[in-house]
């Protein structure tokens, strides 16, 4: 436009920047879709194309609106203006951008109608497809179907009309093929200008297939026909050439008559006679001679087809005489021969005979050297096949007359005198008679035995070349036809791959699902492989020194090895930028993880590459996953399970098998770990290699279990967990070993299994672990429970008394080995005794035990089954068990067993003996025998849990427990508040234990202000003047030795936070008053360019002091952490000494009852025998002691009674009688108990 016009109409220039900028992506539309080719006849590619089409049109659509603006923007410069010149610019671009906006439309409305087309001529070529490979495989059915030829009339009718029968189908089912190749050729025609490789390809397969069946079927036409005509001529030509030998054999005979007559030979005239009439006999045997080896054959041929039947025992027979009289027939022509070749020069006619026949073994010798060596491809070989088939024929000609000559020489040496020999030879001056007889005898006899032994040789090497030629024909067609196969395949492949896109024009969305093609594909070729070693296996077969392939064999296998190799190599660099794509716009971006979330929520990344989550309808953000708020909130279902142990267990299991970790084994974990080189387990992880490894991971587990496992789901869920578990700041890194810890604890695999592999973590190269990286194991551990509120039922998030205790379990020895960490970890440990339980949570899940509850009536159980010990037949599924449900005459500190598989006999044996024995017991004999479920540790408790308080017991006795911690003076406020609290934690567990060993037992413990006070006094070992004279002193001491602390802490810190503000703000002035830039904020954390070395000086000077009110910060709120566990802790006991006397007394005495304030605390375990773990017993209910006085004489007599009546004299059959003698026996015990548990109150 020229710049006149510009400068007259300024608003030109911003119309002429979006004209230009429409006008461009116009044409950058118009050249994508001219661009685009899909593959005919792949409907998965067509219908992404015609997805790609539609978003297209509609961000056509969506830029109307600009369309519209441009033009209503040209029509007000057209009137603004009077520039004509302007004006014609306006109007024609503006009809340009019209004409080009609807030729893109017009395009792109075209393409798509193509598109719908191809898809409909691709569905129905498809199907068409399917029908005529369907036709093909049943044309190959019947054609593998067909049996050998068999020569006998009827067989034969049958195979033909079995033959016009499937001509007849196949004449049908041209019919589909046709509309295969009709439907094919308008694919390629309507659509050359895509990708038709595919349909030429497979419709050129079918064709060539067709084609090869059609062959078949016409030279089994031609065969059955040949065959036929064979079998009518067989007989005629056979009765034919029986006559004729007949004629041969008269004529044979008056010859033989004729020259064996006395002084026949000695007229030359009737010999020479005799001997033309000979040679007409020898040429009509040499005519008859091919027509002799047919019939022979032919008559195997039918011979092999009547095998087992009677015509074939006759015509067995027939051919035999017919054999036996051609041989005779020959064997008399050549005895006729030599009866008209004896005269005086025999031996000369014998010699010569001789000589001819050494040289026709030369000669056959010579020929059978030139066949050699054995070809090195099927064609070659079948030709020597067929030219060594002729040579044994020319051998099996010639044998009667070599054996004739022989047997002649044989009979002349045998007959002729020596006189008559020396008559035969010429006169020699130089040997005497006898030396010329013996001369000619040696002569004839070296030439036979020379015939004789180079004809054995000759048919020995005969023999030999033909076993060869049958080998390499055996081998040849092997490796041929595997060659034709892996051909086949490769073929296939190449087609296949030659349907892939370049990886540009994939969709983002798309490369997940090529690249697991792809892989499919290549696992699909694994057989592939197989074959390609198969065919180089047979071609190695053949060694020079035996058989040298040919150069075509050669290159075909060096051609399908670099086919298959650039097939490899095509697949590999396929995945391989597949790969790189989805981890350029897949992993690294996250954006195959965008899928996770569904309407309205939105997956967004955190400049640290944490993700967080969008709600559009509610417009917030949050760091969970939706499904992972959603997991969260259904795990409050499981917070009225009274023991949180099994609490925590069962909400881990919830959460591993939402994470799909239960399908995860450990070897599987170990492998993705490898395989990304996770090793340094004190590096730490980023977003990525989380991610990374992840995909890894659930990417096999979607190859195992694919209906089980979303990929983008699991890896964004799990990625959520690893960063809740340890990165609550989001700082988007954490460590190695943290990973580990997390998916091993949660993956599928034995207990011990997962005890080993964590070890080896932190385990030195020798084998060993110090108490630094036990630490770090116990800690990383710890988080998980801790993440889920659970914390304090474990010991707390301090790691410090399991460390300690797992080294005194091992004698205090510097390092440990697994043995012993492995033996202190089966004593499951407070702090990790979650885990054991997950593992048995997770193996009741399916159990199913034949058992009723008596709460809630559920048969069978599911689940856990837990079995009273103290009554017969009492038995609570675990969902009454974990809510605290109990039937009428049972209480929950009854001792129970439980079972997380079905029980044995022996087992249930077993139990019957210990409710025996229970029945026995008092509450005493519990009090004293007191049993946990893990291993307690000396802890800190951290709070209050969820529910209830939970009990803990020191890990040392009673009577050998320290004084005091070794870092912690007697005088510290805390100190001595978390030995209170330890002590009547101890106190609680142990129900009273410690009172019957440091309190004689005729003493009243009755007064819990009288117990408190003891224990007080035990613990500060101080003068008891200086104590506290009773519980509301001590409250009064504690509180305010802790108020007066606090004070002077938050006085001490507030004074320095003054301190560092005053600083600060003097820095500031300072700065400012040189006219520098000024500083930032504190909180701001901003480099600043220092312009002096003054500014450096100052900016490192307040970098240190905002680094030390950091720490001061920490320590503050470390403080606060600290206060609030103290405060729980004065809870506690002010729980304890504000409980009513009253509450205890029973029938005018007052009784401590440490069972009722047990019911009430939470323990990280009930107080229970398991089959798998340790044994754990309560004390018995107070229903015994508290029933009323009854007459001793009186029970004892009953009880007497029910046990003679539970045992009879009489005993019959019945062996279900069982069960009500044992409930008898129940009945009779439990009085028994009664009586005597009265007998005792009332002493």
């Amino acid at each position: 436009m020229p710049s006149s016009v510009l400068l007259e109409v300024p608003a030109l220039a911003d119309f002429n920047k979006a004209w230009a900028e429409l006008t461009d992506w116009l044409s950058r539309l118009d050249r994508e879709i001219k661009s685009q080719r899909v593959i005919v006849g792949d409907l998965d590619d067509i219908n992404d194309m015609i997805i790609k089409q539609k978003a297209i049109l509609q961000d056509l659509e969506q830029r109307r609106p600009q369309l519209d603006e441009l033009i209503t923007a040209a029509q007000n410069l057209k009137n603004k203006t009077s520039n004509q010149e302007a004006r014609t610019i306006i109007t024609d671009r503006i009809e340009k951008i019209q004409s080009q906006w609807d030729e893109v439309h017009g395009h792109l409305q075209s393409r798509r109608q193509q598109l719908h087309d191809m898809l409909k001529d691709s569905t129905q070529w498809l199907e068409a497809k399917q029908e005529a490979e369907q036709v093909l495989e049943k044309a190959k059915a019947k054609l593998e179907s067909w049996k050998e030829i068999s020569y006998t009339v009827e067989a034969l009718k049958k195979q033909n009309t079995e033959l016009k029968q499937f001509s007849k189908e196949i004449r049908q089912w041209q019919i589909n093929v046709d509309v295969a190749n009709d439907m094919a050729l308008k694919l390629l025609r309507d659509y050359s200008a895509d990708d038709t490789r595919k349909v030429e390809l497979m419709t050129d397969n079918i064709n060539a297939t067709w084609t090869a069946i059609n062959k078949r079927v016409t030279e089994r036409e031609a065969a059955l026909e040949s065959a036929l005509r064979m079998l009518q001529q067989f007989y005629l030509d056979l009765e034919k050439f029986l006559a004729w030998l007949t004629e041969a054999e008269t004529t044979a005979n008056v010859l033989q008559d004729a020259t064996r007559k006395e002084k026949t030979l000695e007229d030359a005239r009737t010999v020479r006679e005799l001997m033309k009439q000979w040679q007409e006999l020898q040429a009509e045997i040499d005519a008859h001679t091919d027509i002799f080896h047919n019939l022979d054959e032919n008559g195997q041929k039918i011979l092999r087809s009547l095998e087992g039947s009677e015509d074939a025992a006759l015509l067995q027979r027939r051919l035999d005489n017919m054999n036996l009289r051609w041989s005779d027939l020959r064997r008399k022509s050549l005895n006729i021969r030599s009866h008209l070749e004896a005269s005086t020069d025999q031996w000369k006619r014998l010699h010569l005979s001789l000589q001819e026949l050494l040289a026709w073994l030369q000669l056959k010798e010579d020929e059978l050297k030139q066949q050699a060596p054995i070809g090195g491809d099927l064609p070659t070989v079948q030709k020597q096949n067929d030219t060594h088939r002729t040579f044994k024929r020319d051998l099996k000609t010639k044998e009667p007359t070599i054996r004739t000559a022989l047997e002649t020489v044989r009979i002349f040496l045998a007959e002729q005198p020596v006189e008559g020999l020396e008559k035969l030879y010429p006169e020699s001056r130089e040997l005497s008679p006898e030396e010329r007889a013996h001369n000619v005898t040696k002569l004839l006899q070296r030439q036979a035995d020379e015939v004789r032994t180079e004809w054995d040789k000759l048919n020995l090497q005969s023999a030999d070349w033909q076993k060869k030629i049958d080998d390499a024909l055996e081998r040849l067609q092997g490796l041929q036809e595997a060659m034709d196969e892996l051909d086949l395949k490769l073929r296939q492949a190449e087609v296949f791959k030659g349907s892939w896109q370049p990886v540009g024009d994939l969709l983002i969305d798309s490369l997940q699902d090529h690249l697991e093609k792809v892989k499919v594909y290549r696992a699909e070729l694994v057989p592939l492989k197989e074959k390609v070693h198969q065919v180089n296996e047979l071609a190695h077969r053949f060694a020079p020194s035996d058989i040298q392939l040919s150069q075509y064999n050669l290159s075909c296998v060096e051609d399908l090895n670099t086919r298959w190799k650039v097939l490899q190599v095509a697949i590999d660099e396929r995945i391989r930028q597949l790969h790189e794509a989805h981890r350029d716009f897949g992993p690294t971006s996250q954006h195959f993880l965008t899928t996770s979330v569904q309407g309205p929520w939105e997956r967004a990344i955190s400049p640290n590459k944490v993700p967080y989550y969008i709600n559009h309808e509610t417009q917030t953000t949050c760091w969970d996953h939706p499904k992972m708020t959603e997991l969260y909130q259904s795990l409050a279902d499981l917070n009225n399970v009274r023991f949180s142990a099994y609490r925590t267990a069962m909400k881990l299991r919830r959460l591993q098998k939402a994470l799909c970790l239960d399908l995860l084994s450990l070897s599987a974990a170990c492998d993705a770990l490898d395989q990304h080189n996770l090793k340094q387990n004190d590096q730490p992880m980023d977003i990525l290699q989380i991610i990374n490894c992840l995909t890894t991971i659930y990417d096999r587990l979607e190859q195992e279990h694919n209906n089980l496992v979303n990929v983008p789901l699991c890896v964004d869920m799990c990625l959520n967990w690893l960063l809740n578990v340890y990165d609550t700041g989001r700082t988007g890194r954490i460590r190695v070993l943290s990973f580990k810890t997390g998916v091993v604890s949660l993956c599928k695999a034995h207990l011990e299994d997962k005890y080993r592999y964590l070890f080896k973590q932190v385990a030195s190269s020798t084998g060993f672990c110090d108490q630094r990286r036990l630490g770090l194991l116990l800690h990383d551990s710890i988080q998980i429970p801790r993440q889920l509120g659970e914390v304090a039922s474990f010991g707390g998030s301090n790691i410090e008394p399991s460390v300690r205790s797992c080294f005194q379990f091992a004698n205090n020895k510097p390092e440990i080995e697994a043995a012993l960490f492995l033996d202190w970890m089966r004593l499951e440990p407070q702090s990790m005794v979650w885990l054991p339980v997950l593992h048995r949570v997770a193996a009741a899940e399916t159990a199913k035990h034949q058992a009723k509850c008596n709460i809630c009536k559920e048969c069978p159980i599911i689940g856990f089954r837990y079995r009273s010990l103290k009554h017969f037949n009492y038995d609570i599924c675990q969902s009454c068990f974990f809510s605290g449900r109990v039937a009428k005459g049972h209480k929950m500190h009854y001792p129970m067993v439980e079972y997380c598989t079905p029980t044995t006999s022996g087992e249930d044996v077993r139990d019957f003996a210990k409710v025996l024995k229970n029945k026995f017991r008092t509450k005493r004999y519990f009090a004293k025998h007191p049993r946990m479920g893990y291993l307690p540790v000396q802890t800190v408790l951290e709070g209050d849990n969820m529910e209830t308080p939970v009990t803990l017991i020191n890990f040392w006795p009673v009577d050998s427990a320290p004084a005091s911690s070794p870092q912690l003076s007697h005088d510290d406020t805390h100190s001595r508040i978390e030995h209170y609290a330890s002590r009547l934690a101890e106190m609680e567990n142990t129900n009273g234990s410690y009172l019957n060993d440091s309190i004689s037992p005729n003493e009243s413990i009755d007064d819990e202000h009288l117990l408190i006070q003891h224990y007080c006094q035990s613990l500060n070992q101080e003068s008891p003047l200086s104590q506290p004279r009773s519980p509301a002193q001590i409250l009064i001491s504690l509180e305010s030795e802790e108020r007066g602390e606090l004070e002077r802490i938050l006085a001490d810190l507030e004074e320095e936070n003054r301190n560092l503000q005053a600083e600060y703000d003097r820095l500031k002035q300072q700065h400012d008053h040189k006219g520098l830039s000024p500083l930032p904020s504190p909180p701001e954390m901003m480099p600043v360019s220092p312009q002096s070395p003054r500014d450096a000086e100052l900016i490192a000077e307040a970098k240190l002091l905002r680094q030390h009110k950091g720490r001061l910060e920490a320590r503050m709120q470390i403080l606060e952490d600290h206060n609030k566990q103290l405060e729980s802790q004065l809870h506690r006991l002010r729980q304890l000494l504000e409980q009513p006397q009253a509450d205890a007394k029973v029938n005018g005495t007052t009784l401590s009852s440490p069972s009722t304030s047990l019911q009430r605390s939470d323990s990280s375990q009930p107080m229970l025998l398991r089959v798998v773990g340790s044994q754990t017993s309560e004390t018995m209910g107070e229903d015994e002691l508290l029933s009323p006085p009854q007459d001793t004489s009186t029970g004892l007599e009953e009880v007497m009674e029910q046990l003679n009546n539970s045992f009879p004299s009489s005993r019959g059959h019945n062996v279900g009688s069982l069960f009500h003698m044992a409930d008898d026996l129940g009945r009779a015990m439990e009085t028994l108990v009664t009586v005597m548990t009265d007998d005792k109150v009332l002493e």
